[in-house]
């Protein structure tokens, strides 16, 4: 009986040893959800290696905090659940701040704001409104504030809403006449479209949208509401590395402008 309960004693050890370990490991790393196909926010190298303004700016919090940066690959529609799932810890993926979201999830402060604007076709005559739009086709990333604001004051006016899981299937049916129009964030326009050649007849046009309910007050970090503590630190963080230049500094260095939030 004796042996049977030395045994037992030395196997609970075991297990608190483990999970203490686990708790340490948990704290030496910083666990960010991506969808890597938003440059120049986030996108892969040639290599495969995760590259962008958001991971940069994730690099550097991890960084100041002197943790591991983690990087999980998720579907952007399917971020949110999968943090809530406790897949990662913090959604780092160019995803703006909104009464919508914050419903689900807490929110870091804004770190940058971009515009939100409408790509077409030179010459094409189309403007950013419904009127303009009547019975075209316009397409914008599944999941995203922008699809938010489309179906908002779109949709329900003649205009036919396309969302897409991924970016570049928006700009490859534009390019192949199945869309009339996509709607992104300015940067991701110019850098992801076009900036390369086959975006050379397109052109941004009108001016940027606004909707402070469905575009929200510029882009953040979410967290779980219940990692408060997780919370704090991250904006002490980013508070921080704004007050030192390094965040304006990464945004000239992709946008040739500060877009950071002040």
């Amino acid at each position: 009986m004796f042996r049977k309960l030395q045994l037992s004693l030395i196997v609970a050890a075991a297990l608190v040893g483990s999970l203490g370990t686990v708790g340490v490991q948990a704290q030496d790393t910083l666990r960010f959800g991506i969808e890597a196909a938003y440059p120049p926010f986030e996108s892969k190298s040639p290599s495969g290696q995760l590259q962008g303004f958001d991971v940069d700016v994730g690099n550097a919090v991890c960084t100041k905090l002197g943790v591991k940066c983690v990087w999980v690959e998720n579907a952007f529609d399917g971020l949110i659940p999968a943090l809530e799932a406790r897949k990662f810890d913090v959604i780092n993926s160019a995803m703006n701040i909104t009464d919508k979201r914050k419903q689900s999830i807490e929110f870091t402060k804004p770190i940058y704001i971009v515009p939100i604007v409408m790509v077409a076709r030179r010459g094409s005559g189309l403007l950013p409104d419904v009127k303009s739009l009547q019975g075209k086709r316009v397409g914008v990333l599944q999941g995203s504030s922008q699809e938010d604001f489309l179906k908002a004051h779109w949709a329900n006016a003649g205009v036919t809403v396309a969302s897409y899981q991924d970016q570049d299937q928006v700009y490859a049916d534009l390019l192949g006449g199945r869309l009339d129009a996509a709607v992104q964030e300015a940067q991701t326009a110019q850098d992801g479209f076009l900036g390369k050649p086959a975006g050379h007849e397109y052109a941004i046009v009108g001016k940027p949208l606004s909707d402070p309910a469905t575009l929200g007050e510029g882009t953040g970090w979410g967290l779980r509401k219940a990692d408060k503590a997780l919370v704090a630190k991250v904006n002490a963080a980013l508070d921080a590395l704004k007050k030192d230049g390094t965040l304006s500094s990464l945004s000239q260095k992709y946008f040739n402008n500060d877009i950071i939030a002040k």
